[in-house]
């Protein structure tokens, strides 16, 4: 894929009890609100499990992240459909490094379109 500035990647996820159960153990993240159910039959999905959206488009377009940064603004639960908006600010070739550099804006969304995420990240291309 050939990208360049102001292209948007998507990525849709729906999260499961599975998806936090095995971040909990990868993770140790086992905060009480990931391992029990609450009124709704449902688990709070941990903050960097749903970050990892953003870095999967990243990594479909062989990015090496060297800065992320996350604002996360409301919880994410299981059953929850994110979709996740990522945007090229900014991509150049940088001659002097043999390289090309990536800027890019995030948004994640769930499915009543309200917004869980944003942030950015940067690196190179590998």
């Amino acid at each position: 894929m050939s990208l360049k500035v102001g292209d948007i990647i998507s990525f849709e996820r729906t999260f499961t009890v599975s998806d936090v159960k095995i971040f909990t153990e990868i993770s140790g993240d086992e905060g009480i609100h990931h391992r029990t159910l609450d009124e709704q039959g449902r688990l709070v999905i941990q903050g960097l499990l749903t970050a990892t959206l953003p870095t999967k488009i990243g990594g479909d377009n062989n990015v090496l992240a060297r800065n992320m940064n996350f604002e996360f603004l409301r919880p994410v639960f299981t059953g929850d459909t994110i979709i996740c908006e990522v945007k090229v600010e900014k991509y150049e070739w940088q001659e002097d490094k043999n390289r090309n550099s990536i800027y890019t804006s995030f948004s994640c969304k769930n499915q009543n379109e309200i917004e869980v995420l944003k942030g950015d990240f940067s690196g190179v291309i590998l």
